[in-house]
Parts: C-alpha cells; sequence; structure tokens
C-alpha cells in the first residue's frame, strides 16, 4: 500500500501544464454541448420520458470526453458537436405559441418573478422593491463548471486523463488549477445575492455579520476537518503542496466569505472589481517581497509552514472571490446599473457634505417625508425584465479588460508566470478572465436560441416586435416538471440546485472508487467505464432530488 501510495503521489505531481488556448478549447466544448443541446430543444418535440438520457449524452458526455479521449484534440470534438448543431439549424424552429404584441403584459399573479426582494429603500419603508429574476445562464455556467469539477477529481486518477490536464507543481496553467479558481469565482458571482436584496447590508454592524457568516460557514469548516481526519486515518494519496498538510480546499471555502464581509465598510464607496484588483495586487506585492521564496523554500517545521500554501493562497483566493461579487453585482439584478446606483445613494447617505440627489439615484423627493428624504419611483425600482442584452455588453467589456490585463502582466513578467499554487496576480486575472468568458457566452447562447421570458431586449425570430412568451405557460411547464423553453436544461437546473451536496457526493465517490481499485494501472476502456458509471450515478442522483434543496452551494 506504501509503494502504491508513494507511486500514486508521484502520478499527480510534478506536473507542468499546458497553454490558455489549450484550456480555452477543452472548455469550448461545454458551450458546444449546450449549442446542441438547445439546438434539440428548439427544433425536435418535448419528450418528457427523454430528457436525462438526452442530456446526458448532450450535455455530460462531452464533458467527459474533452477531459479523456479528445483532450488532445479538443478542436476535433468540438466540430463533431457543432456539425450537427449546424443541421439542426437549418430544420424549421418548433412552434411556441409567441403571443401577439396585445397580449404581452401579464397581471401580477402571472407574473414570472415570484416572491419579491426588498431594497435598501424597502427598510426605510417604501412602498417599492426590486424584483430578481433568475438568469438560465448563470445556472447553465455554475452546473457546468461542478460538473466538469466532478468528472476531473476522479479522472486525473487515471492515465485517460492527460497530465497536461493535471495541477502544476508550482507554475503553468491547467484545467484542474482552472477548477478550483472557478468555484471561489462561482461562489463570489452568487454572493451578490444578499447585496442585491439590500445593499444596505453593506452598512449594517460588522461583527453580527462576521459572526452570522461564521456560524453558516461552520459545516464546511467541520467539513474540512472530516476531510482531513479521513484522510490521513486512511492514507489516502495526497497531493501536498496542493493546500498543505492539514488544510484542505473546504477550510479556504469557509474562510473567504468571512473575509468578504470584513470589506463589506470599503465597498460603500469603491467599486468592488476595483477592490478586487486592489487585493490581488496586495497579493502579488507580499509575495514578490517575501511570501514566494517562503512557500517554495521554507521547511515545514510547524502548524503554519506545515499549511503555508494554503494560508498563503487565502488572500489570493479573496481577490478571486471579490471579482465573481463584482459580475454577480452585474449579471444578478434586472439591469447592470442597479447596484451601482444603489452604492451611490448608501455612499451619498453616509457622506456628511453631500445630500443624495435625484439624478444620483435615479429617485425623487417625497414631499410628504421631508427635502432630505428620498424615494425612488415605481419605475426605477421595479424592474419587470432583463436588460440582457445591456448585461452581455458589460460583461463583454470586463472579459476584454481581464484578458488585456494577464497579457500585459505576462508581457512584463509580473509574478514569473501563472501559479495557482500562490494564487499570483497572473492566476488571478486569469481566472477573472476564464470565467466571465465563458459565463458571456451562455448568455450570447441564451439570446440566440430562445426568446427569453425575462429579458426587454430579446425579439421573435418571426417578427421585429419585442415578445415575450406568456409568464402563466411557463409556470405551467414548470409545474409538470418540463424545462421551459429559455430556461436552462433541466439536468443542469438539478445539478445547481443541490451543487454542494453535489460536491460532498463526487468527493466520496471518488475516494470510494480510489480504495476499491488502481486507478493508476487501470486501461483507457475501464477508465472509460467506470468515469461513465460514475457520472450517471451522479447525475442521477441530482435529478431525484431536483424539486428539493438538500444543501446548496
Amino acid at each position: 500500500m506504501d509503494d502504491y501510495k508513494t507511486s500514486k503521489e508521484a502520478f499527480v505531481s510534478g506536473m507542468t501544464g499546458s497553454t490558455i488556448g489549450h484550456i480555452n478549447m477543452v472548455s469550448f466544448a461545454a458551450l458546444s454541448s449546450i449549442s446542441l443541446n438547445y439546438a434539440l430543444r428548439t427544433r425536435l418535440p418535448p419528450n418528457r420520458t427523454e430528457h436525462l438520457a438526452l442530456e446526458m449524452l448532450t450535455l455530460v458526455l462531452p464533458l467527459l470526453l474533452s477531459i479523456t479521449l479528445y483532450a488532445e484534440a479538443p478542436g476535433m470534438l468540438n466540430i463533431m458537436l457543432l456539425l450537427p448543431t449546424g443541421l439542426l439549424l437549418l430544420v424549421p424552429r418548433r412552434e411556441t405559441g409567441i403571443p401577439l404584441p396585445s397580449t404581452l403584459r401579464s397581471s401580477p399573479s402571472t407574473s414570472p418573478y415570484r416572491g419579491r426582494v426588498r431594497t435598501a429603500e424597502d427598510l426605510s419603508d417604501s412602498p417599492t422593491s426590486v424584483l430578481v429574476p433568475r438568469l438560465p445562464a448563470l445556472t447553465t455556467y455554475r452546473a457546468h463548471m461542478l460538473l466538469l469539477t466532478f468528472l476531473a477529481i476522479l479522472a486525473v486518477d487515471f492515465p485517460v486523463f492527460p497530465r497536461m490536464l493535471a495541477k502544476c507543481e508550482s507554475y503553468g496553467v491547467s484545467l484542474m488549477d482552472i477548477g478550483v479558481g472557478s468555484f471561489i469565482f462561482s461562489q463570489g458571482v452568487v454572493s451578490a445575492i444578499p447585496l442585491i436584496k439590500s445593499p444596505a447590508y453593506l452598512t449594517q454592524p460588522l461583527l453580527p455579520k462576521m459572526l452570522s457568516t461564521a456560524r453558516k460557514c461552520a459545516p464546511i469548516f467541520l467539513l474540512g476537518i472530516i476531510r482531513t481526519l479521513s484522510v490521513k486515518g486512511v492514507e489516502y494519496p495526497e497531493h501536498q503542496t496542493e493546500y498543505g498538510t492539514h488544510w484542505n480546499f473546504f477550510i479556504t471555502l469557509g474562510c473567504i466569505p468571512i473575509l468578504e464581509v470584513v470589506l463589506h465598510p470599503l465597498m460603500v464607496s469603491l467599486p468592488i472589481s476595483l477592490l478586487g484588483v486592489s487585493v490581488a495586487l496586495l497579493q502579488q506585492s507580499l509575495l514578490s517581497y517575501s511570501l514566494m521564496d517562503y512557500v517554495f523554500h521554507a521547511p515545514r517545521t510547524g502548524l503554519i509552514s506545515h499549511n503555508k500554501e494554503g494560508i498563503v493562497s487565502l488572500l489570493g483566493y479573496l481577490a478571486v472571490h471579490l471579482l465573481g461579487l463584482s459580475t454577480g453585482t452585474l449579471v444578478l439584478p434586472p439591469t447592470p446599473s442597479y447596484f451601482r446606483k444603489r452604492q451611490r445613494e448608501i455612499a451619498s447617505e453616509r457622506s456628511p457634505r453631500r445630500r443624495p440627489r435625484a439624478h444620483d439615484s435615479d429617485s425623487e423627493s417625497d414631499d410628504s417625508t421631508g427635502p432630505q428624504r428620498t424615494r425612488p419611483t415605481p419605475a426605477s425600482t421595479v424592474a419587470e425584465r432583463r436588460e440582457n442584452d445591456k448585461t452581455a455588453i458589460e460583461l463583454c467589456s470586463y472579459a476584454v479588460l481581464w484578458w488585456v490585463l494577464l497579457g500585459a502582466s505576462k508581457l512584463f513578467g509580473i509574478g514569473g508566470d501563472v501559479s495557482r499554487r500562490l494564487v499570483n496576480l497572473q492566476y488571478i486575472l486569469w481566472i477573472a478572465a476564464y470565467n466571465v468568458t465563458f459565463l458571456l457566452g451562455y448568455m450570447c447562447l441564451d439570446l440566440a436560441f430562445f426568446a427569453s421570458p425575462f429579458s426587454r431586449s430579446t425579439y421573435s425570430p418571426y417578427s421585429k416586435l419585442k415578445v415575450q412568451p406568456d409568464p402563466a405557460m411557463l409556470k405551467k411547464d414548470e409545474r409538470h416538471g418540463m424545462a421551459a423553453e429559455g430556461s436552462a436544461p433541466a439536468l443542469l437546473e438539478a445539478i445547481n440546485r443541490n451543487g454542494l451536496s453535489m460536491f460532498l457526493l463526487a468527493n466520496l465517490a471518488t475516494g470510494v472508487v480510489n480504495l476499491s481499485m488502481k486507478t493508476m494501472y487501470a486501461s483507457d476502456a475501464v477508465a472509460m467505464i467506470v468515469l461513465s458509471g460514475y457520472a450517471l450515478a451522479i447525475c442521477v442522483v441530482a435529478w431525484v432530488f431536483r424539486s428539493r434543496h438538500i444543501w446548496r452551494l
């Protein structure tokens, strides 16, 4: 057992990775597969009994092939996925019953935005509120990221998974390096929800917020401790330079939200993206000053030095989280400018030298409450439709910005190279550029294939009039267990609904497989059979519990 453990650790150690272009091409299979799925959904008659099988074939199998048999030829796999997609586009779209313009106004009882989200103005007894409609592109992005993570954590133990996709030792880029950062970035995106619901949350007392956040993160810390004890107890092969001797990803995942709360006072007056870049620059400065040598060369003599990678990388992961949080404030509200306006309102209210003005907050004064109190108009705070086109434009600008900054940092050699182990500036910018680009890709696919019921800016393929499907029909489809056209695929909805539970299940299943067989010596055929069965089991569990929230990310 000791010989195999040593060999297995060497099997996943010392990697130098691939190239950013290659990683992008491997990941592009996710967009290609969703294009094929959307083409099928809009052209073929819906069949409830085949949803799981069809989505396994169109959404899960392509991802598995992209990181195994086609990992060295991702372009070929993408062509194989896009070719039938192009042929399907030649088939007329299935009739979806697009309503006439006169029927577009829905009553409050049929509104697709069930559940009103309270804003900062609600805390001041304002009768208006902001509504946060669901964004299918975000669900698809998060679920595909989770799926790719589930597949990679087991596939890396088999030779069929190319070593260039395994985590790099010190410097370099790989698929598994991007997976860790993407998980943190995705966590940041959904962490924007309380800020969107009530921007005044930023100004609440710091200590109670920190204690509340710590209580919510306590189960994740417990999972981290359990994982450490179980790995040490069964002598499971582990990569020590990944996080350290005792530290693991769950501990990092639990620390980040607490650190975010500490920065809330700064978020009142500073753009969150600027704050994220500032933290990234601070991380890089500390690394360049002394921490880089400490991580690479310091002996493991005490508790801190034994876990130096996890501790030193924490500030960098906080920067990744903040850039994800900034992205969340753009894509979660109905309009991308919503949070910025509310942020300016709060900053103005806290400033002793400045009173809120109507043109700053899109609000008007209420004579009944005095000249110093502002109240938003219903038109500015109740958003009935998403402005997905504006959101896509802003995402595109941020994607270009992060890629340009990454290119500049590489050109000037800042930090040496991309390093997941250090979470340096180049790694942070790479994670931001990659995730914003793919989230933009999913949003563009939604806009291209569907006249989204949640958008003010989509057009019928048959008319230049702005139209939306009947929200009542969408709700009817959802009650019957069918994915409404324009929503995320049902399997991806199921995975996203219980993301953390599925992640735990995937980790347990990975451990069981590794303890029951010597994966390092398995043939490609055996590996693909095991990986396919593993993927099917994970998806079936997600599908069975798709109507329940077990434990959500």
